[in-house]
């Protein structure tokens, strides 16, 4: 089958953090039909993350810091999440190194791509190239905890995988990076963390 998309027009909405357009959009329909939509949009770039592990220890590096709009939703404001980032122009394996030093403070090992993402394509174009990576524990090359100027104010923690999993059934982690990060570990536990 043959998918035509038309874009008919784009209204600027806003451009601060990110972009906001509304789109006028003609797109062919499973049974060759075509239809107008209107649908909004918002781009601030594309990221990466990375789950932080350590196979001796069979523990992981999470970061905690405030959200806007799980608080909006009436959900706890302060998320846990592993370490993400924009790109900023970078290759994504360089802008996920940078970040997770710039938030935990740990340099990934091994950094490994996984897969890539997006977390809501109804609406926005942020799309995640996720990571796994080993980290020694105790071995940080910086402080972690963020950029002050970029208003940062990152709590870093290390807990067993075991407990980092449970966080998911019980709520605790409701970012979904975070948690198809933690899934791709269980995945392969035994080859990752050993038995």
């Amino acid at each position: 089958m043959t998918q035509t998309i038309t874009i008919d027009g784009v209204t600027p909405l806003a451009n601060n953090w990110g972009r906001f357009d509304s789109y006028k959009v003609t797109h062919s329909r499973r049974d060759g039909s075509t239809q107008t939509i209107e649908r909004e949009v918002y781009d601030h770039g594309c990221a990466a993350a990375v789950l932080l592990y350590a196979p001796a220890t069979k523990t992981v590096i999470l970061t905690r810091q405030f959200r806007l709009p799980p608080h909006l939703n009436g959900d706890p404001a302060w998320m846990i999440e592993v370490p993400a980032g924009m790109l900023d122009g970078e290759a994504p394996a360089i802008a996920i190194r940078r970040e997770a030093i710039e938030e935990t403070g740990y340099e990934p090992e091994a950094l490994e791509f996984l897969f890539e993402c997006y977390a809501s394509p109804g609406s926005v174009t942020e799309k995640f190239a996720c990571y796994l990576a080993r980290y020694t524990p105790g071995q940080q090359v910086g402080e972690g905890g963020g950029l002050a100027q970029e208003g940062e104010d990152i709590e870093v923690f290390e807990l067993a995988f075991d407990r980092a999993f449970e966080l998911i059934g019980t709520g605790e982690i409701a970012d979904a990076k975070t948690i198809l990060l933690l899934q791709a570990l269980a995945l392969r536990r035994n080859e990752l963390l050993g038995a």
